[in-house]
């Protein structure tokens, strides 16, 4: 039964512009799934969705696909499309974003497989960056920009 209230989620989120869990929980309902906030939670998080930012406000999950090939290409235009600025705390980056993208950036961030990200954690529009120290602190920055620039 998960697997397939999972693949009517990202059927869902595919076909409308669903922003909030609430609405995503009532369209599975609407659609037969008995569902609590709760699963739907888990489920956001199982199946890695993302927000991104559609203007004026408003938002949509998205699914970051971990695919090879050109998907380093999207991650990379996730990131670039979300960022505002970073700055440093020793092995700490702070990455500061448009509101409502971190969560889509910092999925992206660990979809790049970068060696120096140990783990990300997001908010609404800031990321903290694990590093491992202040060296690879500073070959990430210079990474991110070359991306962000590029």
């Amino acid at each position: 039964m998960k697997k397939i209230r999972q693949g009517k989620i990202i059927e869902l989120i595919q076909k409308y512009d669903i922003d909030t869990q609430e609405e995503l929980a009532l369209r599975l309902r609407d659609a037969g799934f008995d569902v609590t906030q709760a699963t739907i939670s888990r489920d956001i998080r199982e199946l890695k969705l993302s927000k991104i930012s559609l203007g004026g406000g408003s938002q949509k999950y998205i699914v970051l696909k971990q695919d090879d090939g050109h998907m380093g290409d999207k991650y990379i235009r996730v990131l670039r499309d979300g960022f505002s600025s970073m700055e440093m705390a020793q092995n700490i980056l702070v990455i500061k974003t448009v509101s409502g993208m971190a969560m889509a950036v910092a999925a992206a961030l660990d979809a790049l497989k970068l060696p120096e990200v140990v783990g990300c954690i997001a908010g609404d529009d800031t990321i903290f960056v694990a590093v491992r120290t202040v060296d690879e602190t500073h070959a990430l920055m210079d990474k991110i920009h070359g991306f962000v620039k590029a």
